[in-house]
């Protein structure tokens, strides 16, 4: 049996909330958003929502979620956040995250307060927040919307007060650097990091603990994850379902594309697989590169990608809408990580292309840096 597939724009959350509730009772599925191309008429009767996502490579994909899924996230959630609540959508609602606030308010049958799409305004957020009037109130959030929000609250106690009152804040998307953390738990926020995508229905995995029945193990280097919000798969694309989701020891398992490890039951996440760059023979991960660089003090934002070298065969940049010494940071790494670590260029951006989820645009980011490049080999 099929459903007929509609897609729903993105422009007003309340029509994707609608959309949302009628999918999940059985009605049309529907995809948010504008689909990068032609879309099937239909879907198989079990998927409810089908989400459009670039991925980490920039290869898109499209990933088909059933109702239990989403449900079983929901229900998840509300274990892990002491109960069910109402919650504020900050996120755009073709985003996982996003939708997710959506699905949870459905479930939990309260009304979210819906932000409209577009620039992020912390003030706006802090507003929007005093139209919360239940028992639980819940948010999710990037880490580049946290900082905004964080800076704000440092500076107008008004705007911290109206913070404080989230019982959770969620905060998922990508990697959120210890000195953000440390900051909004100072202020007394109560955030809870977040591990997921769009293949297990948003996040399973909260401040390192899987929640509801979710599992994470670590094969070969690789986080796998299991549990009832796993996706059904890719829309049209059996190969990559079947490379990317398997059965194994009685569950079925997502991999994730994700270097990790677990440690008496906590998972901590270490970068991409496909984060990985060969200089001059030697791995280097971006991601660690990252990791040291934002321990700098005003590089939180900061983002590594690859260039070409002629002489290195790749070498690691860095981005940043803020300020450092090339010699500073190349010292910092290679004390840390190794010499093949040491960023050949530090570039200094007023403010870094972001994808409309909050994610760092990494594809522009490397167009920018093999300009940079030239051909030219890395100083290492």
């Amino acid at each position: 049996m099929t459903r007929r597939l509609l897609v729903v724009p993105v422009e007003d959350p309340a029509e994707v909330f609608h959309a949302l509730r009628e999918a999940l009772a059985g009605g049309d599925a529907i995809l948010p958003g504008s689909p990068a191309g032609p879309l099937p008429e239909t879907v198989e009767q079990r998927i409810a929502l089908v989400v459009e996502t670039s991925g980490s490579t920039g290869v898109p994909k499209r990933v088909a979620l059933s109702s239990d899924a989403l449900l079983a996230s929901a229900a998840a959630s509300d274990t892990a956040l002491g109960g069910p609540g109402q919650w504020l959508l900050a996120l755009p609602a073709h985003y996982i995250a996003g939708i997710n606030v959506l699905v949870r308010s459905l479930a939990a049958e309260t009304e979210p307060v819906l932000l409209p799409p577009g620039h992020f305004d912390p003030r706006d957020f802090a507003a929007a927040s005093t139209l919360m009037d239940a028992e639980l109130r819940f948010t999710s959030l990037v880490p580049a919307q946290l900082a905004r929000l964080v800076a704000i609250a440092e500076e107008d106690v008004s705007v911290l007060e109206q913070l404080r009152r989230f019982d959770r804040m969620l905060i998922g998307g990508q990697a959120s650097s210890p000195e953000l953390v440390a900051r909004a738990l100072e202020l007394g926020l109560n955030i809870t990091r977040t591990y997921g995508s769009s293949e297990t229905s948003g996040g399973c995995v909260y401040d390192g603990v899987p929640i509801g029945t979710a599992q994470a193990r670590v094969v070969a280097g690789q986080v796998e994850l299991a549990g009832p919000m796993l996706a059904e798969g890719y829309l049209g694309d059996p190969r990559r379902t079947a490379a990317t989701f398997h059965d194994a020891d009685g569950h079925r398992w997502y991999r994730t594309g994700d270097s990790g490890e677990v440690v008496d039951g906590v998972l901590t996440v270490t970068g991409r697989l496909d984060g990985i760059l060969i200089s001059g023979g030697v791995k280097v991960s971006l991601d660690r590169i990252e990791a040291v660089v934002h321990s700098v003090a005003g590089l939180a934002d900061a983002v590594a990608v690859r260039a070409p070298s002629v002489e290195w065969g790749e070498v690691p940049v860095v981005f940043s809408t803020g300020s450092a010494r090339l010699e500073d940071l190349r010292a910092v790494t290679s004390k840390a990580l190794g010499r093949a670590s040491a960023p050949a260029a530090f570039i200094h951006l007023d403010e870094l292309p972001v994808l409309s989820n909050g994610k760092p645009d990494r594809v522009t980011l490397s167009e920018f840096a093999v300009s940079w490049a030239g051909g030219a080999p890395g100083p290492q």
